[in-house]
């Protein structure tokens, strides 16, 4: 393993429920120190004071805060499945509603603390857990969006899996960049730009 990971890498697996619950809690107060204090000054001191629990404890599942924020970034990536695919209306005409649900899903997902997005996005440091955390999302993400693709009957391009590469990356990169700003614009301009655009393009608009 590169000393790097080995840098980010939990020094501590839990596998008592007790175990995990302490790391959990050592995740959830490192999320509110960062969004707090930022991350120069969002210390391990910081997030073991907010979880209630000596350094040492702390030192015992994670070796510094670049871990901690690490495996944030990890779980935000890994956020499951898109949840409305199974119940999407596919009579015709129903194709902005299905984009509508999409784009909302991830909307949803990014909206609850832009500082922290931020800060993750900008600081949080590469790692093989990431690298295959993103691999493994979006590859899900991009076989889901295909299937509701090919059975959407509005839907009009002609390749599917570019179509569902494109929708994907553009739904999460706009998310992200737009959503994670000092500024973010007003979430409700976001989805309906980004749902007229998206729409356009599968009916094949021209």
């Amino acid at each position: 393993m590169p000393s790097s990971d080995r840098r980010l890498t939990p020094r501590r697996k839990p596998q008592q429920v007790r175990a995990e619950l302490t790391r959990e809690r050592i995740l959830a107060a490192a999320a509110h120190v960062f969004a707090e204090h930022g991350y120069a000054a969002g210390t391990t001191n910081r997030i073991a004071q907010h979880a209630h629990m000596s350094i040492g404890s702390l030192y015992q599942y994670f070796p510094n805060k670049d871990a901690i924020l690490a495996e944030l970034l990890v779980r935000h990536i890994d956020r499951g499945a898109w949840a409305g695919a199974a119940a999407l209306d596919l009579t015709p005409g129903s194709l902005r509603k299905a984009v509508e649900s999409l784009v909302r899903d991830a909307i949803d997902h990014h909206r609850d603390d832009p500082q922290l997005l931020r800060i993750m996005i900008e600081e949080a440091p590469v790692s093989s857990d990431l690298i295959e955390a993103i691999d493994r999302h979006g590859t899900a993400r991009v076989r889901q969006v295909r299937d509701a693709l090919a059975r959407h009957p509005d839907v009009h391009v002609p390749d599917l899996d570019v179509a569902a590469e494109l929708v994907v990356g553009t739904i999460e990169l706009n998310t992200h960049k737009l959503m994670a700003t000092p500024h973010p614009v007003q979430v409700e301009k976001l989805e309906t730009e980004l749902v007229a655009m998206i729409t356009g393009y599968l009916r094949g608009d021209r």
